[in-house]
């Protein structure tokens, strides 16, 4: 019976390990925002991160480990094994607040922008300002316009290397700012700077929303957290303090139904975070033309 009942812990699990990678996002590149595959997901949750991160986890793995087999030799119940490893690794990161590559995107468009529209007055073509723009570059697009100019001083147009950057941003608001100037260069400059300007204002607008969206989207994960310490806090008093209320789950079919709702409580984290994440919207460009 108790090979059937961690048989059965262990397909729960892995059912509640494959929402959790569904609902968390684990792509860390700001500035690349294409949908990802399952294979590469899964490659992102099992490599294990370089320099203090990686060590980090590591010490984290191996504590849940030896919790669970802890638990497991003070109490005999199998489904510790199980539970450990699932909060020490799932509640961290369904609790956290998610990363926010849109905002720091748009922040770093701003100041490109901004710079765009200082240097066009002094006279300068729009490949001109883009180079010239390289120098005091934000880190997030740095990469990307050195990219740019490398494809300019191979000859290849305004228009088709601010598309391929555009590719590689993938934001509506980045496509936005590069149609915008390609336009400008394909018309000689003219108008441009009252464009851009127009844009900076708009992207302003737009980043001061997001942040005001973030921050009321914050606030339900800040209760969740709070209930989620208190619980935990109270069930581990109960636990020490007054185990006859757990005696019904030291049978097999009590551990099977605690794992089941220490499941149902971490799927509902994950549901709730998958809610609180921005839909992914259409695009102006889409492909480059070489």
């Amino acid at each position: 019976m108790t090979a059937l009942v961690a048989l059965c812990g262990a397909l729960l699990t892995a059912g509640i390990g494959l929402v959790v990678l569904g609902a968390v996002p684990r792509d860390q590149v700001v500035v690349m925002a294409r949908p990802r595959s399952w294979a590469q997901r899964w490659a992102d949750v099992t490599r294990r991160p370089e320099g203090p991160a990686g060590r980090r986890r590591d010490i984290r793995l191996a504590a849940a480990v030896v919790a669970g087999i802890l638990g497991y030799a003070l109490t005999g119940w199998v489904v510790w094994l199980f539970i450990v490893p699932l909060a020490v690794f799932a509640l961290p990161a369904l609790l956290a607040d998610p990363p926010t590559p849109s905002i720091d995107q748009l922040s770093a468009l701003d100041r490109w922008v901004h710079s765009l529209v200082a240097t066009l007055p002094t006279g300068q073509s729009i490949a001109d300002a883009i180079r010239t723009s390289r120098r005091n570059a934000p880190a997030l697009l740095a990469p990307h316009i050195d990219r740019v100019v490398r494809r300019l001083d191979q000859r290849w147009s305004v228009r088709d290397s601010l598309r391929e950057m555009a590719d590689h941003l993938h934001t509506p608001e980045a496509d936005a700012v590069l149609a915008a100037l390609g336009l400008a260069a394909h018309r000689g400059g003219t108008g441009a700077t009252a464009t851009l300007t127009s844009l900076s204002d708009t992207i302003e607008q737009t980043l001061a929303a997001r942040r005001e969206i973030e921050a009321e989207r914050a606030k339900p994960r800040i209760v969740v957290r709070q209930v989620t310490t208190i619980t935990l806090g109270m069930l581990g008093v109960a636990l020490v303090f007054g185990g006859d209320f757990f005696s019904p789950y030291s049978t097999p079919l009590g551990q099977a139904l605690l794992l089941g709702l220490v499941g149902a409580y971490v799927g509902s984290l994950a549901m709730m975070r998958r809610l609180t994440r921005p839909r992914e919207r259409q695009r102006i460009l889409a492909g480059a033309t070489r």
